[in-house]
C-alpha cells in the first residue's frame, strides 16, 4: 500500500500574529510532521491578498516510491508535494491535516504467513508445510475479488476512515489539489486500509490533471489507458502515448522512460529511433547523475528487477524452461554447493571460518557487504570479518605477521573493502587516513581494489594531494586486473585527452561487466558520433541499459517483490505492470507469468468451483501482449509462451501459422527444448505447417539433443510417431513417412586419399594400451581365434600394398614403352622425308637416320636407368633405398 504524505510549504513569517500562530502550530507540525498548516494560517491573516501557490512538484524525486511508509507496512509513496501551482484555501488545508491524522492511526493488514519460507533444518521444513497445511485447510476459501476486477469493492469503510475520507471530500470540493491526490492514491493503491476503486482512481486522477495539469496524475492516467486496469477505461494506447507525453515533458522520469520504451517498440505509434534516443537520453543523464553523487565512488546500485518465474525453475517449470535446461541447466556435481541454499552457504562459511579458513572469512564479508536478493547488506558484520581476516596477516603497527602468499592475498582483498568502507563510511566513521592506510597494505600484495580506490583518492583529493597522473597509473593496474571501474575512470582520462579510439576501448572492456558509466559513454559517442559514424540503434540500446540500472530513480520492483512475498499478487501485479510499461523485461515476463492460467495441460482447477471462478476473472489478452514484448525483448521462454496462446486460441484467435513461426524463431536458438518439441508436434499434426512425419523426427531428434532431461517424452513422441509413419507407409498415405537418413559423404582429393590410406590405425601401433593385449593366463581359450581378426586385416593391407605396387610398376613398364613406340615413328617418318626429298642416292652417300633428341633423364641406351660404371648409379642407387 503506498501512503501518500504530500509536502507543503513552510511557514514565512509577515506580521506578529502570524509569528504568534507560527509557534503556536509548531504543536500541529510536530504531531504531523508537516509544516503546511502554518502558511495557511499566515497566509490567510495576512493583510496581503494574493494567493501563495504550492511549489511546483519535483518530478525528479529519487526515492519517490520507497522512502516514505516503510515502518508502517506501506510500500511508500512520492516524498514531494503532487500538486502544482495550486492555491490553498484555509479550511481544506486544515481538512487535509486531520484527514491526514486521522489516518496514520490506520494500520494495513499484513498477512504474516506470507514471508514464512522454507529453511533448512527439520525444525524449519516442518513449521514450513505446517503453514502450507493450515493454509489449505482453513485460509483457501473461494475468492470473490480479482487481480483486476473491474468493480468497486463493496467493502464497508471502518469509522475512523470513513471521517478522514468525508474531510478529503469536502477539501476536494473545493479544489484542494493535496486531498484530490491522496484520494487518488488510496483508491488506486489500497492505502489506509481504503478498498480498491479504479475507477473512481481514474476520476480523481483526471481532475487533478485537468485541475493543474499534475505530472504525476498525468502519468497514471497514461497507465490506466495503456492497461485498461480494473475496467475503468478500455485499453487506448493513443492516449496513453498522449498523456505520458505530457507528464514526460514536464519532467516526470517514469512517463520518460515510458515514452522512450513505446518510441523504441512501437507501442501506439511507429518505431522512431531519434525520439526513444532523445527521451532514453534525459532518464539516462538522471541516471548518471544520480550514480556519480553520494559517497566517494558513487552510488551503490542494487539489482531488484528478477523473473518471478526463475525461482520455480523457469515458464515451463525445472527442466523444461530455457533457464534451467540445455546450455543453462545447472550441471554441478552431487559434491558442488552450487545447488545448496543461501542458508546452507551460509551455514557451511560460517563452520570454515570457524575453523581458521581465511578464504570462508572473507567471503562472509564480501556476502554481508555486497548482499543478495534473499540477504540484506550488513556493514558492521562484514567490517567485524574482514577485519578478522586482515589480523591475521598484519599486526597493529602494520608489520606483516606471516610469509604466505595465499593468506596474503586475501588479507589485501579484506584490506580494500575496509578502506572503501572507510573511504564511504559504510558501516563506519569516513576517515580518509585510515582508508589509505589500509590501501597501502593491500597494495603490496597487487590488489585491484586498493590500487583503483587508490587512483580515486589522487584523482579527486581525498586524503591526498591531487594529481591525475598519479591517478592514471593506478587505474591503469588495476585495470589490466580486468576490473571495470578503473577501465571506466582510465576511459574518461583518455576521452578527457582527446584519444577517442584509446577511450572506447576500454569502455568496451568495462561494458562487458555491466559497468554503468561505461555504457552511458558508449551511447554519447555513438549519439554523437564521436570517432566514429552516428548510430542511433546503438546509443539507444546503451541509454536504454542505463536507465534501466538506475532502478531506485523510477522502478517499483522493491515493492511488487514485497508485495509478491507477502502473497498480494494484485498489489505485486500493478507494481510489475508499472515496472513493464516501462520496458523492463523482467517485469514484463512476471506481470505475463502472474496473469497466466494455463501453465498445465491437466488443472485441479476444473474440480473447484471456486477456483474456475478465479480463473475466469484473469485477463488472457493482457497476459499476451506482456508475453509478446516479454519475446520481442529476447525471452525465449516468452516466444513458447506465444506459440501456446495462438495454437490454443487464449486471449486472441487461434492462429496456426503464428504458432509455428513463435515456435520456429524459438527454436532457432537451439537453447529451447520445449520448442523444438512442439515444432516436432505440429509437423507430426500438420498444425500451421504441412504434415511431415519425417521432418517432425528432426525436430524431436533435436529436443533431445538440446536438453537430455526431454528424453521421456521424446523417446515416447518418437514410438507413437514410427506407428503413425508405418501405417502411411503401408496404406500409401500423402504424409511423407520417416525415412533413413543419409550417411554424410565426403568427397576426397587424391591427397587426402594418400593421406587417409597412410595413416596408421593399427592395434598394435596404439601406444602400448594394455586394454589390446590379452593375458594368456586368462584367456578362456588359449591357442583359440581372438587375434584372427587383426591377422586377416594385415594379410588384406599387405595384399592392398602388393597390388599397388604391382599397378606402379605396370605403370612404369607402359610408359617406357610408348617412348619406345614414339622414337621408333618419329625415325620412320624422317627416313621417308629424307628418301622423298633426295631421290635415289646411293647407299654410300646416305646420311645416318637421325636420331631423336633425347628426352631429360634418358640414358645413351634409351633407358632411364643408369647401368653400372656410370657416375650417377650410386646416387640412383642410394635414392631407391632411401625411398
Amino acid at each position: 500500500m503506498r501512503y501518500a504524505m504530500p509536502k507543503l510549504v513552510s511557514c514565512h513569517f509577515t506580521n506578529l500574529t502570524a509569528v504568534a500562530l507560527c509557534i503556536l502550530f509548531g504543536l500541529t507540525d510536530a504531531l504531523f510532521g508537516k509544516a503546511s498548516v502554518k502558511k495557511e494560517l499566515t497566509q490567510t491573516l495576512s493583510t496581503k491578498a494574493d494567493p501563495v501557490s504550492v511549489a511546483p512538484e519535483s518530478t525528479e524525486s529519487v526515492t519517490g516510491w520507497q522512502q516514505e511508509g516503510k515502518d508502517n507496512g506501506s510500500q511508500g509513496t512520492h516524498t514531494k508535494s503532487p500538486c502544482r501551482d495550486a492555491t490553498l484555501r484555509y479550511p481544506a488545508s486544515i481538512a487535509v491535516q486531520e484527514a491526514l491524522t486521522i489516518l496514520r492511526t490506520l494500520q494495513p493488514q499484513r498477512n504474516r504467513l506470507g514471508r514464512f519460507e522454507k529453511t533448512s533444518g527439520f525444525v524449519g521444513m516442518s513449521l514450513y508445510y505446517a503453514k502450507e497445511a493450515f493454509s489449505l485447510l482453513f485460509m483457501n476459501g473461494p475468492r470473490t475479488d480479482d487481480y483486476l476486477k473491474t468493480g468497486p469493492s463493496e467493502s464497508k469503510l471502518s469509522k475512523p476512515l470513513a471521517e478522514a475520507v468525508n474531510l478529503l471530500e469536502q477539501a476536494a470540493n473545493a479544489q484542494e489539489p493535496d486531498a484530490i491526490f491522496l484520494l487518488a492514491e488510496m483508491n488506486f493503491y489500497e492505502n489506509y486500509t481504503h478498498p480498491r476503486n479504479y475507477k473512481e482512481a481514474f476520476r480523481k486522477y483526471s481532475e487533478l490533471a485537468s485541475l493543474n495539469g499534475n505530472g504525476s496524475a498525468q502519468h497514471m492516467i497514461g497507465f490506466m489507458y495503456a492497461t485498461g486496469i480494473g475496467g475503468a477505461v478500455e485499453r487506448d494506447q493513443a492516449k496513453a502515448l498522449m498523456y505520458h507525453t505530457f507528464s514526460a515533458l514536464g519532467g516526470n522520469t517514469r512517463s520518460q522512460m515510458t515514452v522512450a520504451f513505446r518510441h523504441h517498440s512501437g507501442i501506439g505509434t511507429p518505431r522512431n529511433c531519434n525520439e526513444a534516443a532523445y527521451w532514453y537520453k534525459h532518464v539516462a543523464d538522471k541516471a548518471i547523475a544520480w550514480s556519480r553523487s553520494g559517497p566517494p565512488g558513487g552510488q551503490t546500485i542494487d539489482k531488484a528487477s528478477h523473473r518471478i518465474a526463475d525461482e520455480n525453475g523457469g515458464v515451463y517449470g525445472e527442466g523444461a524452461s530455457v533457464v534451467s535446461s540445455g546450455v543453462y541447466a545447472n550441471k554441478a556435481g552431487p559434491n558442488s554447493d552450487s545447488h545448496a541454499a543461501l542458508d546452507d552457504v551460509l551455514e557451511y562459511l560460517d563452520l570454515m571460518s570457524r575453523k581458521g579458513d581465511m578464504r570462508a572469512t572473507f567471503n562472509l564479508g564480501r556476502l554481508n557487504y555486497e548482499g543478495t536478493q534473499t540477504m540484506k547488506r550488513n556493514l558492521r558484520t562484514a567490517r567485524y570479518y574482514f577485519r578478522l581476516v586482515a589480523r591475521k596477516y598484519w599486526a597493529k603497527d602494520g608489520s606483516v605477521l606471516t610469509e604466505d602468499n595465499g593468506t596474503g592475498r586475501i588479507a589485501s582483498k579484506a584490506a580494500g573493502y575496509l578502506g572503501r568502507m572507510s573511504l564511504r563510511g559504510e558501516g563506519m566513521e569516513q576517515s580518509f587516513p585510515k582508508a589509505l592506510i589500509w590501501f597501502k597494505r593491500g597494495l603490496a600484495n597487487g590488489d585491484a581494489l586498493c590500487q583503483y580506490e587508490l587512483g580515486l583518492m589522487y584523482l579527486h583529493g581525498y586524503g591526498v594531494r591531487k594529481d591525475p597522473v598519479v591517478a592514471a597509473d593506478y587505474f591503469k593496474e588495476a585495470a589490466n586486473q580486468d576490473m571495470a571501474s578503473a577501465q571506466t575512470h582510465l576511459g574518461r582520462l583518455f576521452l578527457d585527452q582527446g584519444d577517442i579510439s584509446t577511450a572506447t576501448r576500454y569502455f568496451d572492456l568495462a561494458a562487458r561487466n555491466g559497468h554503468i558509466e561505461a555504457f552511458y559513454h558508449l551511447a554519447e559517442i555513438s549519439n554523437n558520433g564521436i570517432g566514429r559514424e552516428r548510430s542511433c540503434g546503438i546509443a539507444t540500446a546503451y541509454y536504454k541499459l542505463v536507465a534501466e540500472k538506475a532502478e531506485a530513480l523510477h522502478s517499483s520492483f522493491n515493492e511488487a517483490n514485497n508485495a509478491y512475498e507477502d502473497g498480494d499478487l494484485e498489489t505485486a501485479l500493478v507494481d510489475y505492470m508499472m515496472a513493464a510499461e516501462q520496458g523492463y523485461e523482467a517485469a514484463q515476463a512476471n506481470v505475463a507469468y502472474i496473469l497466466d492460467e494455463h501453465r498445465s495441460i491437466v488443472s485441479l482447477d476444473s474440480f473447484f468451483s471456486w477456483k474456475r471462478q478465479r480463473n475466469s476473472l484473469q485477463n488472457t489478452m493482457l497476459a499476451l501482449i506482456y508475453w509478446t514484448r516479454s519475446a520481442k525483448q529476447s525471452n525465449i521462454d516468452s516466444m513458447v509462451k506465444m506459440g501456446d496462446y495462438y495454437i490454443s486460441g487464449y486471449g486472441v484467435e487461434a492462429d496456426m501459422e503464428k504458432a509455428a513461426t513463435c515456435y520456429q524463431t524459438a527454436a532457432e536458438t537451439h537453447q529451447s527444448a520445449q520448442a523444438l518439441w512442439n515444432l516436432g508436434w505440429i509437423h507430426e499434426n500438420g498444425m500451421g505447417v504441412e504434415q511431415d512425419f519425417h521432418l517432425a523426427k528432426r525436430f524431436y531428434d533435436q529436443a533431445l539433443e538440446t536438453n537430455q532431461e526431454a528424453y521421456l517424452p521424446v523417446k515416447m513422441s518418437l514410438i507413437k510417431l514410427r506407428f503413425r509413419s508405418f501405417w502411411n507407409t503401408i496404406t500409401h498415405g500423402k504424409v511423407n513417412s520417416i525415412q533413413p537418413e543419409p550417411e554424410p559423404k565426403k568427397e576426397w582429393s587424391f591427397n587426402e586419399w594418400i593421406s587417409n590410406f597412410v595413416e596408421d590405425h593399427h592395434p598394435y601401433f596404439n601406444n602400448g594400451d594394455d586394454d589390446d593385449f590379452v593375458d594368456p593366463s586368462s584367456d578362456p581359450m588359449p591357442g583359440g581365434d581372438d587375434y584372427i581378426d587383426d591377422i586377416d586385416e594385415s594379410i588384406i593391407e599387405s595384399l592392398i600394398i602388393l597390388g599397388l605396387a604391382g599397378a606402379l610398376a605396370f605403370l612404369v613398364y607402359y610408359r617406357q614403352q610408348r617412348q619406345n613406340s614414339h622414337r621408333r615413328e618419329m625415325e620412320r617418318q624422317q627416313q621417308q622425308q629424307q628418301q622423298q626429298g633426295q631421290g635415289a642416292v646411293p647407299a654410300a652417300q646416305q646420311q645416318p637416320p637421325v636420331q631423336a633428341p633425347p628426352m631429360p633423364g634418358q640414358q645413351a641406351d634409351g633407358g632411364f636407368f643408369p647401368p653400372q660404371g656410370d657416375p650417377n648409379y650410386g646416387q640412383w642407387v642410394a635414392g631407391g633405398v632411401g625411398h
